[in-house]
């Protein structure tokens, strides 16, 4: 490139998505002269689905900005929590955060969820069709110009993709009223209704049940309620800390 060169600044909290190299105070670049500053910012690695304001000489600018000589640019993270204006807040997760989109749904959070590979432009496509948030950890899914909006999930762990989803985006829960499975909500049911899906010690040690409106899948308080719980709990404990 032979064009005018910039000064960009990227917040620690995205230094993950640049080179070691481009993490100092102020990194100088030459650009083209005609790219907008959501190219240059892409071009080092940031996926503008994590940039929450470009500021150019102390003024916020849109990413359609063109850098011009000599502008210094600071990268700021999104802000949190995140607004995503224009819908419910819903989500879609992409094929490797089922664990994830389990939990989110466990917790009455509407969250879609593709369990194959139907590839990036299928689920940018969903995304923008459904008005869902795209979650994923895929930098190229999330720089799609067809998301309607994304965001990238920064662990691989799922307690802390959790932690993080809602700290995030502070959805409102309603844990207990979605379906695991399908994302279907769930009504109440009796042991007559399910009855098909029971075997003799469920039969004999249950009377509570929940039927997912859409899939039919069975639910009651079974040997992992617990730990379903301890989840719960401590998504509740984080809104009520957050209120």
């Amino acid at each position: 490139m032979n064009g005018p060169e910039i000064h960009v600044e990227v917040a620690p909290a995205l230094h993950l998505f640049v080179p070691p190299a481009r993490r100092s105070a102020a990194t100088a670049l030459t650009t083209d002269g005609v790219s907008t500053l959501g190219h240059v910012v892409e071009s080092l690695g940031v996926p503008l689905t994590e940039v929450g304001a470009l500021v150019v000489d102390g003024h916020e600018v849109p990413p359609s900005h063109v850098p011009r000589a000599g502008e210094r640019i600071r990268v700021r993270p999104v802000q949190r929590p995140q607004r995503v204006p224009g819908a419910p807040l819903r989500f879609l997760l992409d094929v490797h955060l089922g664990t994830l989109a389990r939990r989110l749904r466990l917790l009455g959070v509407d969250s879609a969820y593709e369990s194959t590979d139907i590839g990036d432009p299928a689920l940018a496509t969903r995304s923008a069709a459904e008005k869902r948030v795209m979650l994923s950890r895929d930098r190229g899914l999330l720089r799609r110009r067809e998301l309607w909006a994304g965001a990238f999930v920064y662990s691989t762990r799922p307690e802390d993709q959790l932690h993080d989803v809602l700290e995030r985006f502070a959805p409102e829960l309603d844990p207990w009223t979605r379906c695991t499975a399908c994302n279907g909500l769930l009504a109440a049911a009796t042991k007559e209704e399910v009855a098909d899906q029971l075997k003799g010690g469920t039969q004999r040690g249950y009377d509570v049940f929940a039927r997912c409106t859409s899939c039919g899948r069975a639910y009651w308080k079974g040997a992992h309620h617990e730990q379903l719980e301890a989840v719960v709990e401590r998504a509740l404990s984080m809104r009520a800390q957050r209120d």
